[in-house]
Protein backbone atom coordinates (compact mmCIF):
# COMPACT_ATOMS: atom_id res chain seq x y z
CA UNK A 1 0.00 0.00 0.00
CA UNK A 2 2.05 3.37 -0.97
CA UNK A 3 1.48 6.24 1.55
CA UNK A 4 -0.05 9.57 -0.51
CA UNK A 5 1.24 13.33 0.87
CA UNK A 6 -1.25 16.04 0.40
CA UNK A 7 -0.54 17.62 -2.94
CA UNK A 8 -0.01 21.42 -2.73
CA UNK A 9 -1.99 22.39 -6.13
CA UNK A 10 0.70 25.34 -6.90
CA UNK A 11 3.97 22.55 -6.39
CA UNK A 12 6.32 22.94 -9.30
CA UNK A 13 7.03 19.30 -10.19
CA UNK A 14 10.27 18.52 -11.89
CA UNK A 15 9.65 14.83 -12.58
CA UNK A 16 6.29 13.37 -13.28
CA UNK A 17 5.49 9.68 -13.75
CA UNK A 18 2.52 8.10 -14.71
CA UNK A 19 1.38 4.51 -15.40
CA UNK A 20 4.69 3.69 -16.25
CA UNK A 21 5.65 0.12 -17.52
CA UNK A 22 9.13 -0.90 -18.25
CA UNK A 23 8.99 -4.75 -20.14
CA UNK A 24 11.62 -6.87 -21.27
CA UNK A 25 10.80 -9.77 -23.59
CA UNK A 26 13.11 -12.90 -21.43
CA UNK A 27 12.86 -15.89 -23.49
CA UNK A 28 8.89 -17.03 -23.93
CA UNK A 29 7.78 -14.34 -20.80
CA UNK A 30 7.61 -11.08 -20.17
CA UNK A 31 9.24 -9.89 -17.05
CA UNK A 32 8.10 -6.10 -15.89
CA UNK A 33 11.01 -4.49 -14.41
CA UNK A 34 8.04 -1.48 -13.59
CA UNK A 35 4.19 -2.30 -12.87
CA UNK A 36 2.46 1.14 -13.44
CA UNK A 37 4.32 3.38 -11.48
CA UNK A 38 2.81 7.12 -10.83
CA UNK A 39 4.84 9.48 -8.87
CA UNK A 40 5.16 13.22 -8.80
CA UNK A 41 8.89 14.74 -7.39
CA UNK A 42 9.06 18.25 -6.28
CA UNK A 43 11.83 20.72 -6.92
CA UNK A 44 13.99 20.84 -4.49
CA UNK A 45 13.37 17.63 -2.75
CA UNK A 46 15.07 14.70 -1.59
CA UNK A 47 14.46 11.33 -2.22
CA UNK A 48 16.27 7.57 -1.33
CA UNK A 49 15.08 4.94 -3.75
CA UNK A 50 15.65 1.60 -2.15
CA UNK A 51 14.45 -1.98 -2.62
CA UNK A 52 15.75 -5.30 -2.74
CA UNK A 53 17.87 -7.01 -5.73
CA UNK A 54 15.27 -7.27 -8.68
CA UNK A 55 12.77 -4.33 -7.11
CA UNK A 56 13.16 -2.10 -10.09
CA UNK A 57 15.46 0.48 -8.09
CA UNK A 58 17.70 0.69 -11.04
CA UNK A 59 15.03 0.56 -13.72
CA UNK A 60 13.43 3.32 -12.09
CA UNK A 61 16.86 5.47 -11.78
CA UNK A 62 17.39 4.53 -15.87
CA UNK A 63 14.61 6.34 -16.75
CA UNK A 64 14.41 8.68 -14.59
CA UNK A 65 17.75 9.71 -16.12
CA UNK A 66 16.48 9.08 -19.55
CA UNK A 67 18.97 6.25 -19.96
CA UNK A 68 16.02 4.00 -21.46
CA UNK A 69 12.16 4.60 -22.39
CA UNK A 70 8.96 3.28 -20.83
CA UNK A 71 7.69 0.79 -22.73
CA UNK A 72 4.05 2.06 -22.03
CA UNK A 73 3.37 5.44 -19.61
CA UNK A 74 4.32 8.64 -19.41
CA UNK A 75 7.30 10.23 -18.38
CA UNK A 76 7.62 13.70 -18.20
CA UNK A 77 10.89 15.62 -17.41
CA UNK A 78 10.99 19.72 -16.65
CA UNK A 79 7.21 19.34 -18.42
CA UNK A 80 8.80 17.60 -21.62
CA UNK A 81 7.64 13.93 -21.90
CA UNK A 82 10.28 11.91 -22.92
CA UNK A 83 8.27 9.28 -25.30
CA UNK A 84 7.33 11.90 -27.85
CA UNK A 85 11.16 12.82 -27.84
CA UNK A 86 13.63 11.50 -30.85
CA UNK A 87 16.97 10.06 -29.41
CA UNK A 88 18.63 13.43 -30.06
CA UNK A 89 16.19 15.27 -28.27
CA UNK A 90 16.87 12.88 -25.51
CA UNK A 91 20.00 13.33 -25.20
CA UNK A 92 19.62 17.00 -25.13
CA UNK A 93 17.41 16.74 -22.37
CA UNK A 94 20.21 14.73 -20.11
CA UNK A 95 22.65 17.48 -20.91
CA UNK A 96 20.68 20.39 -20.20
CA UNK A 97 18.37 19.19 -16.94
CA UNK A 98 20.32 16.24 -15.37
CA UNK A 99 23.80 15.04 -13.55
CA UNK A 100 24.61 11.67 -12.69
CA UNK A 101 26.69 10.26 -9.87
CA UNK A 102 28.04 6.86 -10.29
CA UNK A 103 29.42 4.50 -7.52
CA UNK A 104 32.52 4.01 -9.39
CA UNK A 105 32.92 7.58 -10.39
CA UNK A 106 33.69 7.36 -13.95
CA UNK A 107 36.26 10.38 -14.19
CA UNK A 108 38.59 9.83 -17.03
CA UNK A 109 42.01 9.37 -15.77
CA UNK A 110 43.94 11.26 -18.22
CA UNK A 111 41.86 14.37 -17.64
CA UNK A 112 42.45 16.52 -14.55
CA UNK A 113 40.01 17.56 -12.09
CA UNK A 114 39.59 20.60 -13.53
CA UNK A 115 38.66 19.42 -17.28
CA UNK A 116 36.68 16.47 -15.43
CA UNK A 117 34.36 19.00 -14.13
CA UNK A 118 34.52 20.64 -17.43
CA UNK A 119 33.29 18.24 -19.71
CA UNK A 120 29.41 18.32 -19.80
CA UNK A 121 30.16 22.38 -20.82
CA UNK A 122 32.31 21.41 -23.47
CA UNK A 123 29.74 19.26 -24.88
CA UNK A 124 27.55 22.03 -24.62
CA UNK A 125 29.36 24.11 -26.71
CA UNK A 126 30.21 26.90 -23.90
CA UNK A 127 33.61 29.07 -24.04
CA UNK A 128 36.64 27.65 -22.62
CA UNK A 129 37.04 30.74 -20.54
CA UNK A 130 33.55 30.51 -19.13
CA UNK A 131 34.33 26.72 -18.48
CA UNK A 132 37.34 26.92 -16.50
CA UNK A 133 35.81 29.64 -14.36
CA UNK A 134 32.47 27.67 -13.62
CA UNK A 135 34.26 24.22 -13.03
CA UNK A 136 36.62 26.24 -10.36
CA UNK A 137 33.57 27.66 -9.00
CA UNK A 138 32.12 24.18 -8.62
CA UNK A 139 35.56 22.81 -7.39
CA UNK A 140 35.20 25.53 -4.65
CA UNK A 141 31.56 24.98 -3.60
CA UNK A 142 32.61 20.92 -3.04
CA UNK A 143 36.15 21.52 -1.10
CA UNK A 144 38.34 20.61 -4.62
CA UNK A 145 40.03 23.93 -5.22
CA UNK A 146 43.42 23.03 -4.46
CA UNK A 147 42.89 19.74 -6.35
CA UNK A 148 42.36 21.63 -9.58
CA UNK A 149 45.66 20.48 -11.44
CA UNK A 150 45.58 16.91 -9.81
CA UNK A 151 44.53 13.62 -11.72
CA UNK A 152 41.91 11.16 -10.92
CA UNK A 153 44.41 8.58 -9.47
CA UNK A 154 46.30 11.25 -7.19
CA UNK A 155 43.38 11.39 -5.08
CA UNK A 156 41.53 9.42 -2.56
CA UNK A 157 37.90 7.85 -3.06
CA UNK A 158 36.17 10.50 -1.45
CA UNK A 159 37.75 13.18 -3.28
CA UNK A 160 37.09 11.42 -7.18
CA UNK A 161 33.53 11.48 -5.67
CA UNK A 162 33.66 15.04 -5.13
CA UNK A 163 34.87 15.54 -8.65
CA UNK A 164 32.10 13.63 -9.37
CA UNK A 165 29.39 14.96 -8.12
CA UNK A 166 31.38 18.57 -9.29
CA UNK A 167 31.02 17.29 -12.37
CA UNK A 168 27.48 16.33 -12.33
CA UNK A 169 26.99 19.89 -11.27
CA UNK A 170 28.34 21.77 -13.97
CA UNK A 171 25.65 21.89 -16.03
CA UNK A 172 23.22 23.58 -13.27
CA UNK A 173 21.01 20.52 -13.49
CA UNK A 174 17.20 20.07 -12.78
CA UNK A 175 17.87 16.99 -10.97
CA UNK A 176 20.94 15.42 -9.53
CA UNK A 177 20.74 11.55 -9.92
CA UNK A 178 23.21 9.59 -7.81
CA UNK A 179 23.51 6.08 -8.19
CA UNK A 180 24.67 3.92 -5.02
CA UNK A 181 27.13 7.06 -4.47
CA UNK A 182 28.90 6.00 -1.46
CA UNK A 183 29.18 2.32 -2.66
CA UNK A 184 32.61 2.33 -3.03
CA UNK A 185 33.57 4.25 0.14
CA UNK A 186 34.07 3.89 3.81
CA UNK A 187 31.55 4.92 6.30
CA UNK A 188 33.38 8.03 7.08
CA UNK A 189 33.76 9.38 3.68
CA UNK A 190 30.62 8.08 3.09
CA UNK A 191 29.31 10.13 5.62
CA UNK A 192 31.32 13.54 4.30
CA UNK A 193 29.51 12.86 0.55
CA UNK A 194 26.08 12.19 2.40
CA UNK A 195 26.90 15.58 4.02
CA UNK A 196 27.53 17.25 0.74
CA UNK A 197 24.50 15.77 -1.04
CA UNK A 198 22.75 17.54 1.98
CA UNK A 199 23.94 20.62 1.64
CA UNK A 200 23.46 20.55 -2.29
CA UNK A 201 19.46 19.95 -1.18
CA UNK A 202 19.61 22.33 1.15
CA UNK A 203 20.41 24.93 -1.52
CA UNK A 204 17.54 24.17 -3.63
CA UNK A 205 18.92 20.70 -5.64
CA UNK A 206 16.90 18.10 -6.39
CA UNK A 207 18.39 14.65 -5.81
CA UNK A 208 17.06 11.08 -7.13
CA UNK A 209 19.47 8.47 -4.92
CA UNK A 210 19.38 4.75 -5.13
CA UNK A 211 21.16 3.03 -2.59
CA UNK A 212 20.51 -0.42 -0.53
CA UNK A 213 21.75 1.28 2.56
CA UNK A 214 19.43 2.29 5.66
CA UNK A 215 21.85 4.51 7.17
CA UNK A 216 22.50 6.54 3.95
CA UNK A 217 18.80 6.64 2.96
CA UNK A 218 18.07 8.72 6.22
CA UNK A 219 20.07 11.29 4.62
CA UNK A 220 17.17 11.93 2.60
CA UNK A 221 14.27 13.87 2.75
CA UNK A 222 12.25 11.31 1.85
CA UNK A 223 12.63 6.98 1.43
CA UNK A 224 10.69 5.34 -1.50
CA UNK A 225 10.64 1.77 -0.96
CA UNK A 226 10.15 -0.84 -4.64
CA UNK A 227 9.24 -4.14 -4.89
CA UNK A 228 8.42 -6.09 -7.86
CA UNK A 229 8.29 -3.33 -10.05
CA UNK A 230 5.74 -1.08 -7.83
CA UNK A 231 6.26 1.66 -5.22
CA UNK A 232 5.45 -0.37 -1.68
CA UNK A 233 5.96 2.37 0.46
CA UNK A 234 6.81 6.22 0.97
CA UNK A 235 7.86 7.70 4.12
CA UNK A 236 9.40 10.75 5.38
CA UNK A 237 12.32 11.01 7.11
CA UNK A 238 11.84 12.54 10.97
CA UNK A 239 13.04 16.15 10.87
CA UNK A 240 13.01 17.09 6.87
CA UNK A 241 10.44 19.92 5.94
CA UNK A 242 7.30 19.12 4.49
CA UNK A 243 6.89 19.63 0.63
CA UNK A 244 4.09 19.08 -1.34
CA UNK A 245 4.45 15.29 -3.16
CA UNK A 246 1.46 13.27 -5.11
CA UNK A 247 1.75 9.81 -5.60
CA UNK A 248 -1.05 8.47 -7.85
CA UNK A 249 -2.61 9.25 -11.28
CA UNK A 250 -0.80 12.98 -11.59
CA UNK A 251 -0.53 13.63 -15.68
Amino acid sequence: MTESFAQNPESNHVIELHEVWKTYRMGSQDVHALAGVSLSIERGSFWAISGASGSGKSTMLNLLGCLDRPTRGRYALEGQDTASTSDDELSDLRLKHLGFVFQSFNLIPQLTVQENIELPLFYQGIDAGIAAKSAQAIAERVGLSDRLSHRPTELSGGQQQRVAIARALSNNPSVLLADEPTGNLDTATGDSIMELLTELHEQGKTIMMVTHEPEIAKYAQFQLVMRDGKIESISQNPGSATVGVGVGTLI
